[in-house]
């Protein structure tokens, strides 16, 4: 049985490792948040998962811990920031902040941020975002990656590239958080970890051979783009585009020697819409509701299942987790200890022992 923590008690227990690798309190509780949304919505890979690597990062120098991004460019409605390895999720948080403050005046604001430590899961900082009433856009790359191959090439091109988007709708958001590969590498990770096989062959070895065996992504090989081994230029020219609107519009990337040594650095592009820029909030509410109504109550493929509208789930989980606690994924905790232990900060207990 899966242990479940409460939310509150998770959070306070990653902003107290934070702050002992030298985070001030206020960006030790932003990172924490942002983790805990992640696990929320329910993407265990890249929530408290992710704690472990940005507390190393921060004693090792990778991260900074101070300081604030440099500002590269602002007209008002955009704005690009160089971020200079500050952890991700506190400085894609204060992005969205400016663009918050600024939708009121410009309507649409888009930002993009240059060498921001790794962001991790891309849907937990939409929920403010869509509960505010604002449509969301938000994609990053990595420019020191290749993990995912172009259709028809057996050499690593591109990062994974998730792309997530937010807006609201009925009695939840359409809301999806998605990579432009197959899997995600964190996925692939996991399965090597445990020593298990990929549901799919959704990787190729270093000699273009098909594979679900995550050995063979760890020995040269790559994991394919979104459509697969049969429409997979669609996802490259998906990976393509996120590409160009995160490390082409921030003027960093694939095209700079230095960002080569960048290891997990993002590169990131975000828009956020306020509707009511272009017409009142219920004609907007009126289509996006028909859109997840007409969509969940078509006819399944299986008599005994529903349809799935993206969000619905997520946000459902969400809900029920604040409720009923949070199921970490069992590894998650065990490889805390070390952190807890290192920086004598107490575990906190399980709901259901």
């Amino acid at each position: 049985m899966s242990k479940r923590y409460d939310a509150t008690q998770l959070k306070d227990f990653a902003s107290a490792l934070f702050q002992r690798a030298g985070l001030a309190p206020e960006r030790a509780d932003v990172l924490a948040g942002v983790f805990l949304q992640a696990d929320l919505l329910g993407f265990t890979t890249h929530g408290m998962n992710r704690v472990g690597s940005n507390l190393g990062w921060l004693e090792s120098g990778e991260s900074r811990r101070d300081g604030e991004p440099e500002v590269i460019a602002d007209r008002g409605n955009c704005f690009n920031w160089d971020a200079d390895f500050l952890p991700g999720p506190w400085v894609l948080t204060r992005a969205i902040d400016h663009a918050l403050e600024r939708l009121p005046e410009h309507g649409v604001v888009t930002a993009t941020i240059r060498r921001s430590q790794h962001i991790a899961c891309l849907a937990a900082y939409l929920p403010p975002i869509v509960e505010a009433g604002y449509v969301a856009i938000l994609t990053c790359s990595t420019p020191a990656e290749n993990t995912v191959s172009p259709q028809g090439g057996r050499d690593p091109l591109f990062s994974a590239n998730p792309l997530a988007f937010a807006a609201p709708a009925g009695d939840y958001p359409l809301l999806f958080d998605i990579s432009m590969s197959v899997t995600a590498g964190g996925y692939v990770a996991r399965a090597r970890r445990e020593g298990k096989t990929l549901p799919t062959q959704c990787l190729k070895d270093s000699e273009g051979n098909l594979s679900d065996d995550p050995a063979a992504f760890e020995n040269g090989g790559s994991i394919l783009p979104v459509g697969g081994a049969d429409h997979g230029y669609k996802g490259a020219a998906l990976s393509a585009m996120l590409e160009v609107l995160s490390m082409g519009l921030g003027g960093y990337g694939r095209g700079d020697e230095s960002a080569r040594g960048d290891d997990e650095a993002n590169s990131v592009f975000l828009q956020i819409i306020d509707p009511q820029a272009f017409g009142s909030r219920g004609d907007f509410l009126r289509q996006t509701v028909a859109l997840c109504d007409l969509w969940e109550q078509g006819r399944s493929d299986s008599s005994d299942s529903r349809l799935r509208v993206p969000g619905q789930r997520a946000w459902a989980a969400r809900a029920r987790q604040l409720r009923l606690g949070v199921e970490l994924y069992p590894t998650i905790m065990q490889d805390l200890q070390a952190w807890a232990d290192k920086f004598d900060v107490p575990l906190p207990e399980p709901l259901n022992p």
